[in-house]
């Protein structure tokens, strides 16, 4: 897969804001241009589980987050939900790469049924129509009947189901570690290098 240069992050109301911000730190660190995308719900799960205080008009938030991720001017590009001129709006101007992290299951639901009634489930949309990679990282337990049949019906449309699952193999001794886990397991699914979890089989920071 050829490097990206620019992918779409969409956050929405699941809980999990903490995948998104430290994908969203990575992403940039690796000098990816990132459409960053917020639903209202995942504003409110952000301030309820994170120390982010993330403003709620689309330039000031940009604004914020370029300054709080150190990011170069224009890296991160932020568009409201209802901004249909958008470049991630059209097949035409959308990037290779979408994670929707955390992924609700209401915006599973939503773009499993190409409903695009808001600028996230749009964006999806066309990575799907594009055959675009579209990643997806649900964030809910237990899952019901609803919730699978959805996310089978998306794997079958192309999309990739990333469980928010992290695992133990790499003995984490921090909350920060198991979110690491995923988000290592995001940017793999990307082909962006990563250093946050070796890959199976190579040795750990300590050589295990």
């Amino acid at each position: 897969m050829a490097e990206l240069q620019r992918v779409t992050l969409a956050v929405t109301g699941a809980s999990g804001a903490q995948y998104a911000m430290r994908l969203l730190e990575c992403l940039v660190q690796a000098g990816v241009e990132v459409s960053f995308l917020i639903s209202q719900a995942a504003q409110l799960v952000v301030a309820t589980e994170t120390r982010w205080q993330l403003p709620a008009k689309p330039q000031a938030l940009e604004l914020y987050l370029t300054d709080q991720f150190a990011a170069r001017p224009g890296q991160i590009k932020v568009y409201g939900k209802q901004d249909w001129m958008a470049p991630v709006a059209s097949g035409s101007g959308a990037p290779a790469a979408m994670v929707v992290c955390p992924c609700s299951t209401g915006s599973l639901s939503a773009i499993a049924t190409g409903a695009s009634n808001n600028l996230i489930e749009r964006a999806a949309d066309v990575a799907l129509k594009e055959r675009r990679k579209l990643i997806l990282v649900p964030r809910e337990a237990p899952f019901s009947t609803i919730h699978l049949e959805n996310m089978l019906k998306l794997s079958q449309m192309g999309a990739v189901i990333l469980p928010a699952s992290p695992g133990f193999y790499q003995h984490p001794e921090s909350v920060a570690d198991l979110i690491d886990f995923v988000v290592a397991r995001i940017l793999n699914q990307l082909g962006i290098e990563q250093q946050l979890l070796p890959r199976w089989g190579e040795a750990g920071p300590q050589g295990e």
